[in-house]
């Protein structure tokens, strides 16, 4: 006689007892008698989550993919979240041969996957297969979007990049930043890490001109007198929560030699950079009493890494011109990462999160100034400027920092 007639003979009607016989019948391989338990138990209690997981994993090992699907619908309809349905949703959608659709049920269930040291062993490695599976299913995905993007008549470059982080923002391969701006959020203004050139015409004036600004940086740096014009990029008082900048706080491992500071020239830099100071004066750049415009020459010692932080406002944007850039620096801003080459200039958001680096065993310098958001037309610039300069009388102090 088999358990499923013992239950028929000597029927129970606790369904917990139901349940641990069932999972005794699992235990020993008579998934026919466990799904007769844990069909008894149901009946008796139907919004018991665990009975229809249980009986979805009896179905699962008789090869009723069918049955095992509608005990997880059943228990999902109890608990939309619950992980283990979710999970095992997916197995079944894979044995089903539906592997598209169960990469796509992979990813659902990841969602809501506890910390792993909240799982047993054998759970935390069905999580981990799980993971496997939906990088796969993801990796499939783009390959497929990326052969529809190359199958199209060729987009321009900027659009081209767009659709690019697109498709690797729908797969998973691109995570997504936001503007995170320190002090000032000026509302409608889009989140762009890298723009694109043809934004700034006045690029070409500011390459044009390298090798003078090369030149202009060289002799600051080989001079005695101009080397004490470098100093500290990050300079905050002692008992500021910034631990992010504890390393470079005051150290000349990233120095600059600054040529506008706090809205005005520093004279005795400025002097010795004629050509600089010329081109960034046709540079949109914002004019704010005590504030903007900002411009640099920036030095990065060897070994140093520049850790991820934001900017102050996102009404302007960066402009880097590489000038001494040796193997091993790089550059991220969001989700995207290029190195500098010397000569070629690029303008970004820093209100979007960013960090630098420079693994050779030579400094690496940039020259670096701010622009007006491309997005912002110049009446708003002229208001924006008066909005700045009256909250700064407001407080009747210098606020040492940039648009």
């Amino acid at each position: 006689m088999t358990m499923a007639d013992a239950t028929q003979s000597s029927p129970k009607t606790d369904p917990a007892a139901l349940n641990q016989d069932a999972l005794r019948a699992l235990k020993s391989g008579d998934a026919q008698s466990a799904r007769a338990y844990l069909s008894a138990a149901i009946q008796a209690e139907p919004a018991t989550v665990s009975l229809h997981l249980n009986l979805a994993a009896a179905c699962r090992a008789l090869n009723d993919l069918e049955a095992a699907q509608a005990a997880l619908d059943a228990a999902l309809a109890l608990d939309p979240r619950n992980f283990m349905a979710l999970l095992m949703r997916a197995t079944i959608l894979e044995r089903q041969g539906k592997g598209r659709l169960a990469g796509s049920a992979y990813g659902v269930a990841l969602t809501q996957c506890p910390p792993a040291d909240r799982l047993d062993p054998a759970t935390r490695q069905a999580a981990e297969r799980a993971r496997a599976a939906f990088a796969a299913y993801q990796n499939d995905l783009a390959d497929h979007l990326r052969q529809t993007l190359a199958d199209e008549a060729g987009p321009s470059r900027e659009d081209n990049g767009r659709l690019e982080a697109f498709v690797d923002r729908l797969t998973g391969r691109r995570r997504i930043f936001h503007q995170q701006p320190a002090q000032f959020t000026y509302p409608g203004l889009p989140a762009i890490e890298f723009y694109d050139r043809c934004v700034f015409p006045w690029l070409e004036t500011l390459e044009a001109a390298s090798n003078d600004i090369i030149g202009e940086f060289l002799q600051a740096m080989e001079d005695e007198a101009a080397a004490a014009g470098f100093a500290p990029y990050v300079e905050y008082p002692d008992g500021v929560p910034l631990d992010q900048w504890a390393e470079l706080n005051h150290s000349l491992r990233w120095s600059a030699f600054h040529l506008y500071k706090d809205g005005a020239p520093v004279e005795a830099n400025a002097r010795r950079c004629p050509r600089t100071m010329a081109v960034l004066s046709a540079m949109p750049q914002p004019h704010t009493k005590s504030r903007s415009p900002a411009a640099m020459f920036s030095v990065l010692a060897p070994k140093t890494r520049i850790p991820p932080h934001t900017g102050v406002s996102n009404t302007r944007l960066v402009t880097h011109l590489p000038l001494v850039v040796p193997e091993g620096c790089g550059f991220r801003v969001g989700s995207s990462t290029r190195p500098w080459r010397v000569g070629e200039a690029f303008v970004f958001d820093d209100t979007i999160e960013h960090e630098a680096w420079n693994t050779s065993d030579t400094w690496r310098a940039v020259l670096i100034f701010d622009v007006w958001s491309p997005f912002i037309p110049p009446r708003e610039q002229e208001k924006i400027v008066e909005v700045m300069e009256a909250m700064d009388a407001f407080h009747g102090a210098s606020p040492g920092s940039d648009l």
